[in-house]
């Protein structure tokens, strides 16, 4: 068997409606890719048999009259092949349709986002393609499963079926930071994505004042997101203190879990500490 010249090949595909197609030659309605196989034609002589498709040409010289086998791996390639035998004294045609082997052998998997908070509703989303081991579109209704596992253990499972080759899943972010493992599968095949769960926002904001000196050491307790997961390090803590006339603002960035900042003391400010939408206990100054 040698490869069909490209040019030959369009030839033939261009010129196919002109070809006879009737009982002198016998080729399966359908196989299975990789499938072994067999074409009989009529007659006597020799001829050139043809298996025209996508991506795919074969060319053998035959014995017409005689079965042609082919082997398991010969064709690949999911589509309709034509199929063409020309002889010194007449032309044949037929068609052969592949379809891909039911067997999984790769599952294409994207998921997203690898990075979010904690608890989002549907947070997770993740997306497969089923292929055979010749790299086929699985097209036939399969069953697969989405199984995410969290830091702690904790197990969401959801059950679909493919369609056209793909399934979708929609899955809640775990209640922990840490990373959770999101498992595909689809008959003996399986692929893992990792996705990274961070805090969510804080939950709340206590704030303690005291004197230091001429000013005011203000400080908030350990910010902790509302599953008690410790918010991380360089989240921005805002500290205001407003008095008679006047407004200072204070950025301050989390280190080791909490904010600090000196402020001037300004008898009867009010003293107050936010991060994002998140507003804190409120402090009335008074002399010390």
């Amino acid at each position: 068997m040698r490869p069909f010249p490209a040019m030959i090949a369009g030839s033939l595909l261009a010129a196919s409606s002109l070809f006879a197609q009737n009982g002198d030659l016998q080729v399966p309605h359908s196989i299975e890719a990789g499938s072994s196989f067999s074409i009989q034609s009529a007659g006597n002589g020799k001829g050139t048999l043809y298996i025209v498709g996508p991506n795919q040409v074969l060319e053998r010289d035959i014995q017409l009259g005689q079965p042609v086998f082919f082997a398991q791996g010969s064709v690949y390639n999911a589509g309709r092949y034509l199929v063409i035998v020309r002889s010194e004294n007449s032309t044949h045609q037929s068609t052969l349709d592949v379809t891909p082997a039911n067997n999984p052998a790769e599952v294409s998997f994207l998921a997203r986002p690898s990075r979010l908070p904690i608890g989002l509703h549907d947070g997770i989303t993740g997306a497969i393609y089923v292929f055979d081991v010749y790299n086929n579109l699985i097209t036939v209704p399969m069953p697969a499963t989405f199984e995410l596992i969290g830091p702690s253990g904790a197990k969401q499972t959801q059950s679909v079926v493919t369609r056209n080759g793909s399934a979708f899943t929609a899955m809640d972010s775990t209640p922990r930071q840490g990373t959770d493992r999101l498992t595909a599968r689809v008959g003996d095949v399986a692929s893992t994505r990792i996705v990274t769960q961070v805090p969510g926002d804080p939950c709340g904001i206590k704030m303690s004042a005291k004197p230091s000196g001429q000013q005011i050491l203000l400080q908030t307790e350990p910010l902790l997101d509302c599953s008690g997961n410790a918010v991380p390090d360089g989240t921005i803590v805002t500290f205001t203190e407003t008095y008679p006339g006047a407004q200072a603002t204070v950025d301050v960035p989390l280190k080791r879990g909490i904010a600090q900042v000196d402020m001037p003391a300004h008898n009867g400010a009010l003293l107050s500490a936010a991060s994002g939408v998140v507003l804190g206990n409120q402090i009335r100054w008074e002399k010390q």
